[in-house]
């Protein structure tokens, strides 16, 4: 079993990220880090050097995991479903930022649709606010 987990270098990537290894521990299962670009013109080398970033902290937590970048023409919640389906995950984790009135009603395209296509449970965190 695995815990699968949306990456992007922000605020909500890093809270996902964190909650994603505490219950990769706490489940003792492999992490699959799923890293996306932030932005479609961001760089591959930028993206290469955000993933030996996520390698180096992951080393440090010394659990067992897995990295995967999206390639531009990926869609990032399609490529979480179908990642969570094939490592037959247990847990996506995904990262949620505060939104608007009017976001609000559509939460997010992409989590509205990880949270509705998910063939396991969906753990939505958002990052700590500074006091």
């Amino acid at each position: 079993m695995a815990v699968v987990v949306g990456y992007v270098t922000t605020k909500e990537g890093s809270a996902a990220l964190d909650a994603a290894v505490t219950e990769a521990r706490r489940r003792d299962s492999r992490l699959v880090v799923v890293l996306a670009r932030r932005s479609q013109g961001e760089e591959s080398s930028t993206l290469e050097a955000e993933a030996d970033t996520v390698r180096d902290l992951l080393d440090d937590a010394d659990i067992a995991y897995d990295i995967r970048q999206l390639r531009r023409s990926e869609d990032v919640a399609e490529s979480l479903v179908a990642t969570a389906e094939e490592v037959g995950a247990e847990l996506i984790v995904i990262g949620l930022r505060r939104r608007s009135p009017v976001g609000k009603l559509i939460l997010g395209s992409n989590a509205q649709r990880i949270l509705l296509d998910a063939p396991c449970p969906v753990l939505a965190v958002k990052p700590v606010s500074a006091p």
